[in-house]
């Protein structure tokens, strides 16, 4: 764990306290999902989701935001497509991506992940990302953070670069999780997670809840961020995703179960958001600014 208190002290945390971001990924890849999101983030302890634009249920999940502009969310950057039936693709014209699809126009899969990493073009992934921050933005909404959906980002700090420079530009935090660019944004003096990162998917189905509950009672000092994946049961979901819709119910299930608020009250967990961290990354932003 990297951890020296860094971000507890920019965020203005005693060093012992014990900060978790629990953020719904997926917002918007289709109906089961965007239901989930909506319905756990008023009643459990999620606090915050971020939007997939380019999926064929992410113009429902910015409306919806749009009508909660109390809701903090972020843009989970899209260049990855899970499923050889429900496939999606870039907001910017085919010809001006094309290192980033396959010969069907949609993004690579899970599958092909190194093979696109290994031969993406930076230049057009920074075009896709940006199209789809400025997207978010064209629709009257305010972004608070960046994450992505997918990438595995061990090795590939030039990737991780870009959509650090994205956040720079437009005055938003990023999540990072990989040592080595957490170490290059701590050094830039920005809050991060302190290496304790949480994707749900990594979690067994058998004695999840349970699982959940070791993790909270453990949560170290500092930072840390949980990545969850709520989503209902529907028949939606069941065909999209047959293998992993009891992964996604499962997660609903413990966002909005009164064990999860017990356990975090019990042990003096501070749900945060990323509105914090954003502050703290835009005044940075504005210091290098007139610096200049």
């Amino acid at each position: 764990m990297l951890l020296d208190g860094q971000t507890n002290r920019l965020l203005g945390y005693p060093a012992d306290a014990r900060l978790l971001i629990i953020n719904a990924d997926d917002f918007g890849m289709c109906h089961a999902v965007n239901e989930a999101v909506m319905r756990a983030l008023p009643t459990g302890v999620l606090r915050s989701a971020t939007v997939m634009v380019p999926c064929p249920w992410g113009l429902h999940a910015m409306r919806f935001l749009a009508a909660h502009p109390e809701i903090p969310f972020g843009v989970h950057l899209t260049a990855i497509s899970d499923w050889a039936d429900y496939r999606w693709g870039p907001l910017c014209p085919r010809e001006e991506v094309p290192s980033l699809i396959r010969e069907d126009g949609t993004f690579y899969n899970f599958d092909q992940m190194q093979h696109f990493l290994a031969q993406v073009d930076l230049g057009q992934l920074e075009l896709e990302f940006r199209a789809q921050i400025e997207a978010v933005l064209a629709y009257g909404l305010r972004p608070t953070h960046l994450d992505w959906h997918c990438l595995r980002l061990d090795g590939w700090d030039a990737v991780s670069e870009v959509m650090l420079g994205l956040a720079r530009e437009y005055g938003l935090a990023m999540r990072v999780v990989v040592r080595s660019q957490i170490a290059r944004v701590r050094s830039l003096g920005l809050p991060t997670n302190d290496s304790g990162f949480l994707d749900s998917y990594q979690l067994d189905l058998t004695g999840k809840q349970a699982h959940y509950v070791e993790l909270l009672r453990r949560l170290p000092p500092g930072l840390s961020e949980w990545a969850i994946h709520p989503g209902f049961n529907y028949p939606e979901l069941l065909a999209i995703e047959s293998e992993g819709h009891h992964m996604r119910q499962s997660d609903f299930d413990f966002l909005v179960s009164q064990q999860a608020r017990d356990v975090i009250e019990e042990e003096g967990i501070i749900l945060l958001d990323y509105r914090p961290l954003q502050a703290v990354w835009r005044e940075a932003a504005g210091r290098e600014v007139k610096a200049l």
